[in-house]
């Protein structure tokens, strides 16, 4: 009543069924007569058996990964910290995500139409540790490049290609975004699921200019990635290209 907020998430719904939860009484009066009643959107944990089966969307269990495209709005939850949702002191480097990972899994739930979830365990004053900053800055930066093939984008009629699971795709009404986790050694880019046309124009995100292409010789295209100079740098994980004039 005094916070009106847009999600309720809830949590801990193991422990007993919905009816010790009173969970339908309550869902009955936020949705009838609560202010927030024609908004509030909730997730799927209400009772020991109710993940997967009812709420707005289905977070079935943390770090869940759905094979293929669901049917249902869901949520993929992680966390920066490997093995706890909560601070932990004795936290170690190797036990954080790395940056590659958490734009995989990003890439991997926008492409099934899922939204990421991802956790940071504050301290007890309700600071976030700087390993955890420096985390969130850097998928920060790298939605700054390619937010576009992510924010506001839906599910493609592919969501990854059938030979590898390192290209994903999203979609914004025609256009189609190819998103590719490893670069291609010999800088070229393969992919078998969009079909040309002869108007069909390629960019990459972040990078000026249009990209050549010619139709592969089975099907599909093959795109050519601008040429990188060696770095001493870890390389960047995840790019986007931009397919318009597809099918």
């Amino acid at each position: 009543l005094r916070y009106k907020p847009d999600l309720i998430w809830s949590d801990g719904d193991w422990e007993a069924p919905d009816s010790y939860w009173n969970s339908t009484s309550f869902l009955a009066w936020l949705y009838n007569d609560s202010p927030v009643k024609d908004s509030v959107v909730v997730n799927d944990r209400w009772g020991r058996g109710c993940s997967c089966h009812h709420g707005g969307f289905y977070n079935c269990a943390d770090k869940y990964r759905p094979g293929t495209l669901p049917d249902h709005k869901w949520e993929m939850c992680s966390s920066l910290d490997k093995l706890s949702w909560g601070y932990r002191s004795n936290l170690s480097l190797a036990e954080v995500m790395d940056e590659m990972s958490m734009i995989e899994e990003l890439v991997q739930t926008v492409s099934l139409g899922g939204n990421y979830l991802l956790n940071v365990g504050p301290t007890k004053e309700g600071v976030i540790a700087p390993i955890f900053q420096e985390r969130l800055l850097a998928l920060g930066r790298w939605l700054d490049t390619n937010g576009e093939a992510i924010y506001e984008s839906q599910p493609w009629r592919v969501q990854m290609e059938n030979t590898t699971d390192t290209v994903w795709y999203t979609s914004k009404g025609p256009v189609v975004f190819a998103i590719f986790l490893l670069w291609p050694r010999d800088s070229f880019l393969h992919l078998s699921s969009p079909i040309p046309s002869p108007g069909t124009q390629v960019t990459l995100l972040g990078y000026a200019g249009t990209l050549k292409w010619e139709k592969s010789p089975g099907k599909g295209m093959l795109i050519t990635l601008p040429y990188m100079l060696p770095s001493p740098l870890p390389p960047q994980s995840g790019w986007a290209v931009k397919l318009e004039g597809v099918q």
